[in-house]
């Protein structure tokens, strides 16, 4: 992979991060840098939103992969931070960690180790995550006198329900690899040694599928969330509509008939 860089002025130096791309395979890694616990310093938070913006526009990118250096994805944020931080400033921390779920790319998060805080946060916004049997995801908040402010409590709730969020939110639990992947919050569980391999493997998985189709299921799947069952059958029939023109589902169903692998487009 080649070191990304960005025309933007304001990522002409990365705060603790790198962007790593690799053409072949279509795919943007942005890497978690700061040994040994990886913090996410609060300017940080802003450049990792402007990346996720500029490799949503990159027509490069297929795949994004979210995941860092060492044996903890990230402990969270810097603490002191928060208090040196204006108000108006805090009040935007869950927009900026919801970048990848407003990118219209799949985006998958790779955790191993610690995955507390704001790293929990930024990995529940992706749309994958393989964990290792060495990661433990946790929202530490209530021991500082706080609770999570970038979405963590209310992603998290979605997917265990009111109980399990109380319990992981409220006592400041921690929800090892195996079990994340068992109350349905991670994707994959794996051995640590093979997370990098599991993460390829998806990738590689996601770039046989059309990109069209691939975008517009994320955004169905992410506005759908919480209408009701009429409303989510009825954009889903608006969506497949759309599809039903493109250029990559006339492949993919004469590619089927024909018996070979389908050469999707993106249109």
């Amino acid at each position: 992979m080649s070191v990304m860089s960005f025309p933007d002025p304001r990522l002409a130096k990365l705060n603790g991060f790198s962007v790593e791309f690799n053409e072949a395979k279509q795919r943007a890694d942005i890497v978690l840098h700061r040994p040994p616990l990886n913090v996410i310093e609060m300017p940080q938070r802003d450049q990792l939103r402007l990346v996720f913006e500029a490799l949503d526009e990159d027509e490069r990118v297929r795949v994004i992969v979210l995941r860092a250096v060492g044996e903890h994805f990230s402990s969270g944020g810097n603490i002191k931070g928060f208090m040196e931080a204006s108000p108006e400033h805090v009040s935007k921390l869950a927009w900026n960690i919801a970048a990848p779920a407003r990118c219209s790319k799949p985006v998958i998060a790779a955790n191993r180790g610690y995955c507390f805080g704001v790293g929990f946060e930024i990995s529940l916004a992706c749309d994958f995550r393989i964990v290792s049997e060495t990661c433990q995801y946790a929202l530490p908040e209530q021991k500082l006198g706080q609770i999570p402010g970038s979405g963590g409590s209310a992603r998290l709730q979605k997917m265990v329900g009111i109980t399990r969020t109380k319990d992981i939110v409220m006592r400041s639990k921690r929800i090892p690899g195996k079990q994340a992947y068992e109350w349905g919050v991670a994707t994959e569980c794996v051995a640590d040694d093979k997370l990098e391999a599991a993460t390829d493997a998806l990738v590689d998985e996601l770039l046989t599928f059309s990109p069209i189709a691939q975008r517009t299921a994320k955004k169905l799947l992410n506005d759908t969330e919480d209408s009701t069952l009429a409303i989510a059958i009825e954009l889903e029939g608006h969506c497949y509509s759309r599809l039903r023109q493109s250029h990559d589902f006339k492949e993919g169903v004469e590619a089927f008939h024909a018996k070979r692998p389908a050469k999707f487009s993106g249109t």
